[in-house]
């Protein structure tokens, strides 16, 4: 299938100011305009695929605010407005009287020949999320999803359609959906009853979302699935780890809880008593990754790599692209944007390091080095040691050991409290290790040492700063016990106390 794509550019032009819309006609790459943004005060620019231009050197003036306000549809809720019969977006900035005082114009495109990278996937009517960043294309494919579904394959689809992004503006949808039929949502709070309104009132055969992104959404994602018809949606979030620590759209590929073992299995499994795992069956069968507008990952079986990524492994993914306008794929480790650098390079692979304990437990320092599988060993006497592990308290009261270390320029590294949890993270910056999936085990193991002092002692410990997603593991942890949560402090910095009272 031939790549297409249409703009409609002029109706967009037509709707801006005469000097701000006719430097545009003399640039010579509109193929790759992406928006044009029109602040109050400022001069007007416009962005391109790898360059801005500013497009006059007349100030923004609240009359070409107003021309522009004058010839789009009203703005909703969400303060987006269109123009009739196109795909093109404008949105607003308001001041605190609600005056607008800016605008993105952010062009529409309809692109025809993308749906080759997961033909395959749409047809299998399984379920399937994009996810992406803003702006690479998550929209795109799915309104080339919803024209195929409903044209090639001739099933019903339904497109609830809160900002009028997929279908355009107006009530004719534009040709790009085919014969897929358009829901509109009055105000973005009302997606998730739309939704709902579709199954229940149209029968459709498939469901078409865009950026669902609240906990009433997700819920109405699965109500839809449940009832055995095909999702296809986009969410926020650039990869399915992400969405893994989003406590809002976790639900949406099973949701995670904590789960409490007995000693013997614990001992058995070799974790400790607080484990995740995948809660319910995902709403989405299938992620697709949208790394760049000819590229995608695939992860076809969510179920299984949320259960595997909660065990601390990685399954490989599909990786697709296009070339030479014929679409290739190759199976290989999740994706990673960024290159490490040479301080991140250094790893478990890096040599055997030699730790010697100080104030602070040998065995469970033992336990964890082998927990983590990094190269290390405990020592006892300081002229063998790579460098020293205290606890916050020994270290303030200045020993002759730490000031020895000191002396000699071996590297003390300070803990918190003498506790497994503390110990891991100390491990995990030593070897520069990065896994998200074991900086939850340890906030876990943390939440469980810090039980187990406040059952046997009372009063109220305090927990590592932690996300929302974690925090709420470590109150599930404590509310198992019959022991009283809340947490404490402002983000980056807040934390769980767990007490008696």
């Amino acid at each position: 299938m031939e790549k297409t794509i249409s703009d409609d550019l002029d109706a967009l032009l037509k709707a801006l100011p005469p000097h701000i819309s006719d430097p545009v006609y003399e640039l010579g790459d509109r193929d790759e305009l992406l928006e044009i943004f029109m602040d109050l005060g400022r001069l007007p620019e416009a962005r391109f695929l790898r360059r801005e231009v500013v497009l006059s050197s007349k100030e923004v003036a609240s009359e070409d605010i107003d021309y522009v306000s004058s010839r789009t549809g009203p703005f909703g809720d969400d303060n987006r407005a269109g123009i009739e019969r196109t795909l093109h977006r404008i949105s607003a900035i308001r001041n605190r009287k609600g005056r607008i005082v800016g605008l993105s114009c952010r062009v529409g495109r309809a692109v025809t020949g993308t749906i080759p990278l997961i033909k395959d996937l749409v047809e299998s009517g399984q379920s399937i999320l994009l996810l992406g960043r803003p702006g690479v294309g998550k929209t795109t494919m799915l309104r080339e999803v919803a024209r195929f579904l409903a044209d090639e394959l001739r099933k019903r689809v339904v497109i609830v359609d809160t900002s009028n992004e997929i279908g355009g503006d107006g009530d004719i949808p534009h040709p790009a959906i085919g014969r897929a039929r358009r829901m509109q949502v009055s105000t973005p709070a009302m997606q998730h009853a739309v939704m709902i309104e579709a199954v229940e009132n149209h029968m459709p055969e498939v469901v078409v979302i865009d950026e669902i992104g609240t906990e009433l959404e997700a819920q109405a994602a699965r109500t839809i699935a449940e009832r055995g018809v095909q999702l296809i949606g986009t969410a926020h979030g650039n990869t399915l780890d992400n969405l893994m620590m989003n406590p809002t759209l976790s639900d949406l590929i099973g949701g995670i809880q904590t789960v409490t073992l007995g000693d013997e299995e614990a001992r058995r499994r070799g974790t400790q008593k607080s484990i995740l795992e995948r809660k319910a069956p995902p709403t989405f069968d299938v992620v697709v990754e949208i790394q760049s507008w000819e590229r995608v990952a695939i992860h076809p079986n969510v179920a299984a790599v949320v259960d595997a990524t909660l065990r601390g492994h990685l399954i490989p993914l599909e990786v697709r692209w296009f070339e030479n306008g014929d679409v290739k794929s190759e199976k290989g480790l999740p994706f990673v944007e960024e290159e490490p650098t040479e301080e991140r390079k250094y790893s478990r692979t890096s040599g055997e390091k030699k730790i010697m304990p100080f104030g602070i437990n040998r065995i469970r320092l033992e336990e964890s080095i082998k927990r983590m599988g990094v190269q290390a060993k405990v020592v006892d006497k300081l002229g063998e040691a790579d460098l020293l592990m205290t606890s916050k308290n020994h270290y303030r009261r200045k020993s002759r050991s730490l000031i020895e270390a000191e002396r000699r320029g071996v590297p003390v590294y300070v803990i918190r409290a003498d506790k497994t949890s503390q110990m891991e993270q100390a491990l995990a910056n030593i070897y520069r290790i990065d896994q998200p999936i074991d900086s939850v085990a340890m906030a876990l193991a943390e939440a469980e040492e810090a039980v187990e002092e406040v059952m046997r002692n009372g009063g109220e410990v305090e927990l590592s700063p932690q996300n929302a997603f974690i925090r709420r593991l470590q109150h599930q942890i404590a509310e198992k016990h019959d022991l009283v949560t809340r947490s404490a402090g402002r983000e980056p910095q807040r934390r769980v106390r767990i007490s008696t009272k």
